[in-house]
């Protein structure tokens, strides 16, 4: 399933969203039916990248919060995972931050954001880590209005 998951993800990344939202949700039953938590916190994370209509990316965000949120520390005490699951509550805030903002409830936008400054100390000091916090930046600025 990983490798599955993998190959779609660079579908992604490779610009076809339509094919990748395709593969993605032919994933999701297999996942749902018993599929590792961390693997329907990926596929409903990517999910959401690739909707069309915010309500539908809304939803999926928020399933991906809901499957982490649902992990244990024992399915992600091995290795890194634990700390990788930290790291990936910014991003996953800030994502439902920016949904709301697009549906434009800008309470729902600000209590995200400020779920997402509260943990952002998880992410490392690294490209990911940098990418997320300027993400934070520029929704920060649009939601208090200093840009578009």
């Amino acid at each position: 399933m990983t490798t599955r998951i993998g190959q779609v993800i660079m579908l992604l990344h490779g610009g076809d969203r339509e094919e990748a939202r395709n593969r993605f949700a032919a994933l999701w039953p297999e996942l749902e039916a018993g599929g590792h938590l961390l693997q329907q916190v990926t596929v409903a994370h990517y999910m959401a990248d690739v909707q069309d209509d915010p309500g539908a990316e809304l939803a999926w965000d928020l399933r991906a919060l809901g499957a982490a949120d649902a992990l244990t520390e024992d399915e992600v005490a091995f290795g890194e995972h634990a700390v990788a699951v930290r790291g990936l509550y910014p991003s996953l805030y800030l994502n439902l931050a920016a949904d709301y903002l697009k549906l434009a409830d800008r309470a729902a936008a600000r209590r995200e954001l400020d779920r997402c400054h509260a943990v952002l100390d998880a992410l490392a000091d690294d490209a990911y880590g940098a990418t997320v916090r300027a993400a934070v930046g520029r929704l920060e600025a649009r939601l208090s209005g200093e840009s578009p």
